[in-house]
């Protein structure tokens, strides 16, 4: 292989799997690896991941991609290796110690419906109700957004509270979680996240793209603890020796759904579905936000670079697509795989099924 090669690796951290998967100048994958892990479930409508376990998965996914890529031939991707980008799962919400490194609760999954409660008392307080926020942030008051997750927290959780009042928390959705890990953790580890997961924290203006005062003033959350909001392409930090791919420039970051629509190239006017755990379809609607009046979500589509417009979207979703898949196979035992056609995987139950007109 010629020493002239040039790699980028990409991080694409879901809410069932990570994987790690390295690409040529051409956008050829030559080298990928994909870990599950375990999904909490401590009471009905609830859905935890723990963050450590999250941050293990991902260091396994780079190393093993490496070494898929090393034993295919390509024995300068390491070195090849100019940049990472990396795309989440959005709205998963957690907070830790800024001293000790640690999760201080188990992170609080998007789809996670624990905070009914705390919603259905904020409709009845706020004289907007369940659309007070819309005019700042885009999004109504949901079990799905970051904010209520946080809220939850604050008032449940002890060691959150006691952390957030000695100026110990930071808090995070999963991308500020891994920067901030991959970048030196206690050690000089850079808090931030990008404008696309700070869009669906339910705390971002959408048109300043910095957290709305007005917002966290009325819900009570300090800006301490929140991350600096950067845009989706520029060099965010570096990797610290702790990592596989040490001192390789982390030059992207984007929600996983607003990464779909780069990857298909969505301009203004065009549109993308895309089904994993939930699925979801976004319009790009260019440079404007348009507030929907059939139950859609403005949001932030992407800024490619500091300077860069912004460009905004409408969101349609729903939770449970593949999620239900994994059900069957995890919590019925119905099949053993979402895979190949046997009789043992979806494809081959739904085959078994007769159909009576």
């Amino acid at each position: 292989m010629s020493n002239e090669e040039v790699f980028i690796g990409s991080i694409d951290q879901g809410t069932t799997s990570s994987r790690f998967i390295i690409y040529d100048q051409f956008a050829k994958s030559v080298g990928s690896h994909q870990v599950e892990f375990t999904q909490i479930y401590p009471q009905a409508g609830w859905v935890e991941h723990d963050p450590m376990e999250i941050l293990e998965s991902v260091k396994v996914c780079i190393e093993k991609a490496l070494d898929k890529a090393t034993a295919d031939g390509y024995k300068n991707v390491v070195k090849g290796l100019k940049a990472i980008g990396l795309t989440n799962q959005r709205e998963t919400t957690l907070v830790w110690s800024k001293s000790s490194g640690l999760p201080l609760y188990n992170a609080i999954v998007w789809m996670d419906a624990r905070t009914t409660s705390i919603c259905r008392k904020l409709e009845k307080e706020l004289s907007g109700g369940r659309t007070h926020f819309v005019k700042s942030c885009g999004l109504p008051i949901s079990t799905y957004f970051s904010a209520l997750k946080l809220l939850w927290l604050l008032e449940n959780v002890q060691d959150v509270k006691k952390a957030v009042n000695t100026g110990d928390a930071l808090f995070g959705t999963i991308d500020t979680w891994l920067i901030w890990n991959l970048t030196g953790g206690c050690d000089g580890g850079i808090h931030v996240t990008d404008v696309s997961n700070a869009s669906r924290t339910m705390l971002m203006n959408l048109k300043t793209l910095e957290w709305d005062r007005s917002t966290l003033e009325t819900l009570g959350i300090s800006i301490e603890i929140l991350p600096k909001i950067v845009s989706n392409a520029e060099i965010i930090g570096n990797i610290t020796n702790k990592w596989p791919l040490t001192g390789i420039p982390i030059a992207g970051c984007l929600g996983d759904q607003h990464a779909a629509m780069v990857g298909q190239a969505c301009r203004k006017g065009e549109a993308k579905s895309t089904y994993g755990t939930g699925a979801f379809i976004l319009l790009n609607t260019g440079e404007e936000v348009i507030v929907s009046s059939h139950g859609l979500l403005s949001t932030l589509a992407y800024k490619l670079g500091p300077d860069a417009p912004t460009n905004y979207a409408l969101e349609g979703s729903i939770a449970i697509a593949g999620a239900a898949v994994q059900w069957l196979r995890d919590s019925l035992g119905i099949i053993q795989s979402a895979g190949l056609q046997t009789s043992h995987t979806l494809q081959g139950l739904c085959l078994k099924v007769c159909v009576f007109r």
